[in-house]
């Protein structure tokens, strides 16, 4: 890296003097998100007001190799906002705007640093409805949902990011800016730039605008909270849930310990756990008719009963509803409140469910570690805490990383594949093998050497160190 006074200045030029930074407070602040207790500053903080500033600085980062990286809100969980090599932290904070609300059409378009539930809320205002909604959506924005095709409880009935993204207002690392498709339904013009960008982690290009499709919002919900005294039941119940014709809103699975540690850690929550009780479902459906919703609820509880369940909880008000979906949302933050931990985001077709679990739980005890689990179970994304406790220095840098293997391994051996909406980033790169030959992560870096020649935009993501 060349990272020189003349590019300091010219730097400083592009976006004057308030919006660039090199005390150690900021950062600090921009080097770390919210994998693990990872901190990669980077060596200047850059905060641009629009895609013309963004291309300024890219052509010089181009001209001098500085290492450029698209930060965001920093609650990523693979550490695709990390600054691994220094260089610019490129925060898109300033780009927090929703543009238009298209009602006519039922599209949004947006600035990468809108909160996600800032935005479903301007839609709802309009009674329109933007269903992604991971389980940080009051802090993430939409920008990172993008960059990481984010998914959400509601992804098994109304599908993740790339289902609604249209268009795309991107700066490439050489500076150029280009919209990646059209304002339509429907697009075969070409080859698919919008979905290439989606999900692409921030290594391809600088997403400015985003044209998002809206639907009509639903007025009603029934949710249900299933007690099971076995967890690979509940994983069963999954499958079943869907063979029976019924298509929920949102299927979440919880072990014991996803709820214990959640309940201990949030104010507000009373369920009732048993002893006995291994794990739990909860599950919504939604529509605009009661009575149906009620006949699907129904049907639901006909499929459950025919697992070892304990009774079923029907949450009759909305505050009860807002006080499930916090313990739900609430998991991953009180685990890492508790304890040092890594989280994996393994995804299997959701029938093999019940196997993940299993050999999940094997894996560990081979290698000494505890886990918790819990996730978009209805569409067989299982997130999985590896807590540290009591397990020495030594064992959780050396024996944990070999057993995380074997979970991938596992996974893909059930037709899964690494990661299901949190990224590869940094912490999971190392494991591409497991899923892709090395024809294929060839493949893949000739295409971001296509986008990004001299490999300036968030260098050292998504492949492995060896290839």
């Amino acid at each position: 890296m060349n990272f020189n006074t003349e590019a300091f200045q010219k730097l400083t030029t592009i976006v004057g003097e308030n919006y660039i930074f090199i005390d150690a407070e900021t950062r600090l602040h921009f080097g770390h998100d919210e994998t693990e207790d990872l901190s990669f500053p980077p060596q200047v903080v850059l905060k641009p007001a629009n895609a013309q500033e963004i291309s300024e600085i890219l052509k010089v980062a181009n001209q001098y190799k500085i290492p450029t990286t698209p930060i965001g809100a920093r609650t990523g969980l693979s550490g695709g906002a990390l600054s691994i090599f220094g260089g610019i932290g490129l925060s898109l904070e300033r780009l927090n705007k929703i543009i238009e609300i298209d009602e006519n059409n039922l599209q949004v378009t947006t600035e990468p640093a809108v909160i996600t539930q800032v935005l479903r809320e301007a839609v709802s205002q309009k009674n329109l409805f933007y269903p992604v909604d991971p389980s940080s959506m009051g802090s993430c924005w939409i920008g990172g949902n993008v960059a990481e095709n984010a998914g959400g409880a509601r992804a098994v009935k109304y599908g993740v990011t790339k289902d609604y993204v249209l268009n795309l207002e991107v700066v490439l690392p050489t500076g150029a800016i280009i919209w990646t498709g059209a304002n339509t339904l429907k697009n075969s013009t070409g080859y698919n730039l919008t979905q290439l960008i989606v999900g692409s982690e921030g290594t391809l290009g600088i997403v400015t605008k985003i044209v998002l499709k809206l639907i009509p919002k639903n007025t009603h919900n029934v949710l249900l909270l299933v007690p099971f005294y076995k967890a690979e039941q509940a994983c069963e119940a999954v499958s079943a849930i869907f063979r029976a014709g019924i298509v929920p809103s949102a299927l979440e699975f919880m072990e014991r310990d996803a709820i214990d540690w959640s309940v201990k850690y949030l104010e507000g929550i009373s369920v009732d756990v048993k002893p006995e009780h291994q794990a739990h479902l909860l599950i919504e459906v939604d529509g605009n008719y009661p009575e149906i919703l009620m006949q699907e609820a129904e049907k639901i509880l006909v499929v459950v009963e025919q697992f070892e369940i304990d009774e079923v909880l029907f949450a009759d008000t909305e505050d009860q509803k807002n006080a499930l979906w916090k313990m739900r949302r609430g998991v991953a933050e009180a685990v890492k409140a508790n304890s040092i931990y890594k989280e994996e985001d393994t995804v299997v077709p959701r029938y093999e469910l019940p196997k993940l679990l299993k050999g999940i739980k094997e894996i560990g005890s081979k290698y000494g570690f505890q886990s918790v689990c819990y996730g978009h179970a209805g569409d067989g994304n299982l997130h999985v805490n590896i807590i540290k406790g009591s397990m020495s220095d030594s064992n959780w840098k050396i024996e944990v990383p070999k057993g995380i293997r074997e979970i991938f391994e596992l996974t893909v051996s059930l037709k899964g594949t690494l990661s299901g909406e949190h990224g590869i980033g940094l912490v999971q790169k190392n494991y591409m093998d497991i899923a892709f030959n090395k024809g294929h992560l060839e493949l893949m870096e000739r295409i971001k050497a296509v986008f990004d020649p001299n490999n300036i935009l968030n260098p050292g993501k998504i492949f492995p160190d060896e290839l």
